[in-house]
């Protein structure tokens, strides 16, 4: 299991990818949004979406899991 983490506290702006989804290395998977600007972060593996741990509008935490990986 690999886990996607939040770079930086913001709000969750967009989640791009749903459970079950193939991801490629690169893929952006959410979209953050921290001092009004869009911030893409980005898989660094690829694999299947096995976990969203977060929901569009909510607040996260730099390190705080966004989404695991398989």
């Amino acid at each position: 299991m690999t886990e996607v983490v939040s770079p930086l506290t913001g709000s969750v702006w967009k989640i791009e990818v749903s459970v079950g989804d193939r991801v490629s290395e690169g893929d952006t998977v959410v979209v953050l949004e921290s001092m009004k600007m869009e911030i893409p972060v980005e898989s660094e593996v690829a694999g299947e979406v096995a976990e969203i741990r977060i929901r569009e509008g909510e607040t996260v935490n730099e390190g705080e899991t966004l989404v695991v990986l398989r």
